[in-house]
Parts: structure tokens; C-alpha cells; sequence
């Protein structure tokens, strides 16, 4: 996991262990049921203005610690004891920090969600104040107390909406999540009738505002958390029970989290002392990377324990089942083709004598 270090991260670490404590198996992992869930998350919710935005600056007596990492420490560490969970607490953090970068002044207050999937054939429109139509894949449909996301003008242009969601008008279909992996996650369809909502920035500031990629970085915290606790399973096995081939695949997942962990480093410094820029090219390769090394970990973490902790522990069935469909929010091919793309525009930037773009 991210190097812990900060006083908040382990104050949300103390809340949590005490509202788990009385759910713990005979093994001491916890069996997350779905009011333990709601429980941890209404917890998690109350340190909601706490936990920094991206590229709030640095932190410390040095005024070197970064405040984008100590929100990506929560991120990845909520994210190892359930990837539900963290599905709804990143989504609420990031409808905060979105509204917060774009000046929102209406007070909202509860759970907040992002639902920006587009495409559904009945897309939303917003006229006079309310809107029609239908938005797919809203994760904690039924639980959510406000909704940021997004629809097309008739110009085309993406805008941003908040809508209350304790109002009439509004239809939940949960019937099209067949998920197995992220199952819990109370996705849905969500169909609004003249529904009331609020206009947040103007056209194309959500996808043009350099947080759309800050945001982007903090899933991979996400992902890297669930991703590290798997190989802690696989260390812990080792040292019960040593053999080269547990040792060989426990080398090999510690060097690319390792890695991984320190390119987090490096890009929540890039992130607070140049707030100003998305960074969108070392974000996007990060989130690439973060893929490749969670599923390297699952891999390797079941070729080097064998089917048993995937059949008898409950814990680490659920973070493999759900990481293998949360990593599936990365896009894949075309995030690889941005990254050549992106690399080769950095590359005629070079700056004098520099050979190319990743000289040491």
C-alpha cells in the first residue's frame, strides 16, 4: 500500500477497525455484509471535508508532504477492505472535488455520486430546469443522495448537472447489472420524468478542467489498494509456509508495486506543485501501469496459492472478483494509443539536449 504516514489516514483507519470489530471472523478478516458496508461508508462520509482535493499543495512543517497523496493513502487503503465501498466513497469524493473546482455554491449534503456514462438511446435532457431521459450504469442508484452527471446540449457539448434524488419523477432498474465481480454495487439505470436539477460551470468545463484528470489518477489509488492487499495474502503465505515459487512470485509482485508505488509519489508532487496542468499524459500512463500490475497480482497470486484462497477466503475471493471488473474502467487499447499520442507531442517539445523524452 501507499506509504502511511498521515495522522488522518490513521484516524479513519481506527474508526473503521472499531466499527468492524464486532463482524470479524474466526480469522480476524471481515466478512462485508451489506449493512456493514452502509455502515463503514456513512462513517467515511462524515470525514468528507477532511480528506484533501486533488492539487490542494503540500502539507507538513517541510511543505513537502503532498495532500493529493494523503487522499489517495484513504483511497487505496478503503479500497483493500472493500472495492465496493470505495466504488461510492470515490465517486463522492470526487462529485465534491468536481463542484468544488467548479464553484458549486449550493449546499449539498449526504452521499454524492458521478454518473457520467453516455450513450443510452434515451439520453438526458435538461430544459427549463428539469430533466428527462435515462442514465445507465449509476453506481448506488437506490442509496445516493445527490447525483452529479453529465448530458449533451443541443450543441453537442457536455454539461454538468446536480439533481436532488429524493424527488418524485425518478425510476431505478437494477435489472440489467449481471456483474458478478463489483455485484454489490447497486448499479442501475436511472429514468428521470421532468425531474428538477442545477446546472453546474459552464459547457465542457467538466471534461475540460485539468481535475478531470486528477480525479482519473485517484481510481488507480483505488486500484492499486485492493491490488496490494491480494499480495499481502501471497506474503503471508510465503512466510507460513516458505518455497521458491512463492518467494519467486512474491519477488516479482513486490518489484512492480514497488514501482508502481513510487510513480504514485511522483505524480501527486507533479500534481500539487503544478496544479494548474492535468498532467494527462503521466496520468494516463499511470492508470495503464496500475492495470497491468493488479492483474499481474491476481495472477500471480493464483498461481503461487492455488484455488484455496480463492475458494475458502472470503476476503480475498471478493477483492480478485471485484478488482478484475473495477481495473475494466480503464479503457484499454485506446488509453495505450492517448499515450502515444500524448508521447509523441512531448517528444517535439524537447527541450536542448535532451535525446528523448525519457533520458534519465
Amino acid at each position: 500500500m501507499l506509504d502511511a504516514k498521515d495522522t488522518l489516514l490513521q484516524d479513519i483507519k481506527a474508526a473503521i477497525r472499531d466499527v468492524i470489530s464486532t463482524d470479524l471472523t474466526d480469522t480476524d478478516l471481515p466478512v462485508i455484509t451489506d449493512e456493514l458496508r452502509r455502515d463503514i461508508l456513512n462513517l467515511l462520509i462524515t470525514y468528507s471535508d477532511k480528506i484533501p482535493h486533488p492539487a490542494s499543495g503540500a502539507a507538513g512543517n517541510n511543505g513537502t508532504d503532498s495532500r493529493t497523496l494523503v487522499r489517495w493513502q484513504v483511497l487505496a487503503y478503503v479500497a483493500s477492505i472493500d472495492l465496493t465501498i470505495i466504488k461510492w466513497f470515490e465517486s463522492h469524493l470526487d462529485a465534491l472535488s468536481i463542484l468544488h473546482e467548479l464553484g458549486y455554491d449550493k449546499a449539498v449534503k449526504g452521499l454524492c455520486a458521478v454518473w457520467a456514462s453516455e450513450g443510452h438511446p434515451d439520453p438526458i435532457r435538461y430544459e427549463q430546469d428539469k430533466i428527462s431521459g435515462t442514465k445507465a450504469w449509476c453506481s448506488g442508484a437506490n442509496i445516493v443522495n445527490y447525483g452529479v452527471m453529465t448530458y449533451r446540449d443541443e450543441h453537442g457539448r457536455s454539461q454538468l448537472l446536480v439533481v436532488d434524488m429524493q424527488q418524485d419523477g425518478i425510476a431505478i432498474d437494477n435489472s440489467g447489472w449481471q456483474a458478478v465481480g463489483m455485484q454489490a454495487t447497486d448499479t442501475a439505470a436511472i429514468t428521470f420524468e421532468q425531474v428538477t436539477a442545477n446546472t453546474a460551470g459552464k459547457a465542457d468545463a467538466y471534461l475540460e478542467r485539468v481535475g478531470f484528470w486528477h480525479g482519473a489518477a485517484g481510481v488507480a489509488a483505488c486500484w492499486y489498494g485492493a491490488a496490494s492487499c491480494i499480495a499481502t495474502y501471497l506474503m503471508q503465505s510465503y512466510q507460513k509456509k516458505p518455497n521458491d515459487y512463492k518467494a519467486m512470485y512474491s519477488g516479482q509482485v513486490s518489484t512492480a508495486l514497488s514501482v508502481t508505488q513510487q510513480y504514485f509519489h511522483h505524480v501527486a508532487q507533479l500534481i500539487d506543485t503544478q496544479p494548474t496542468l492535468s498532467h494527462e499524459l503521466a496520468i494516463r500512463e499511470l492508470r495503464a501501469h496500475v492495470e497491468q500490475v493488479a492483474r499481474q497480482v491476481i495472477e500471480s497470486a493464483g498461481q503461487a496459492l492455488g484455488a484455496a484462497p480463492f475458494c475458502g477466503n472470503a476476503h480475498f475471493a471478493r477483492l480478485s472478483a471485484d478488482l478484475s471488473v473495477f481495473i475494466r474502467q480503464s479503457h484499454g487499447a485506446f488509453d495505450l494509443q492517448k499515450i502515444g499520442e500524448l508521447s509523441s507531442i512531448a517528444t517535439s517539445d524537447l527541450t536542448d539536449g535532451q535525446v528523448n523524452i525519457w533520458q534519465l
